[in-house]
């Protein structure tokens, strides 16, 4: 599967953004699909993850009432809805997409076989 991610920009502080992740190729809906973002000098790590079905959700605890991830199977697209955006909220965010298996996430980057190219999200004061 091809991913291909959009929606980043620069926005000030307490801003929304949407970001979004067009699959193309093999089945999409077979994959469990999650954001990763890496900021400078910082390891990648998973945002939020969405399970095939779209059933269960990760987010991870910096995140946790503010993004929602979301996927849409009949579009191919999975989202990451972010608001109240704060200034370390700041790095490339990538999507990422993974066969099903049992263990429906994993937060290590590499168990996501497929990755799209990134898109830069800039948050200031």
């Amino acid at each position: 599967v091809q991913l291909q991610a959009c929606g980043g920009g620069l926005v000030q502080a307490g801003d929304s953004l949407r970001l979004s992740c067009a699959a193309s190729g093999r089945t999409f809906s077979s994959y469990n699909m999650g954001w990763f973002r890496q900021a400078p000098g910082k390891e990648r790590e998973l945002v939020a993850a969405i399970s095939w079905s779209g059933g269960r959700t990760y987010y991870t605890d910096s995140v946790k009432g503010r993004f929602t991830i979301s996927r849409g199977n009949a579009k191919n697209t999975v989202y990451l809805q972010m608001s109240s955006l704060k200034t370390e909220d700041t790095a490339v965010y990538y999507c990422a997409g993974r066969e099903i298996s049992p263990l429906w996430f994993t937060r290590s980057a590499k168990e996501y076989a497929y990755w799209g190219q990134g898109t830069q999200v800039t948050v200031s004061s």
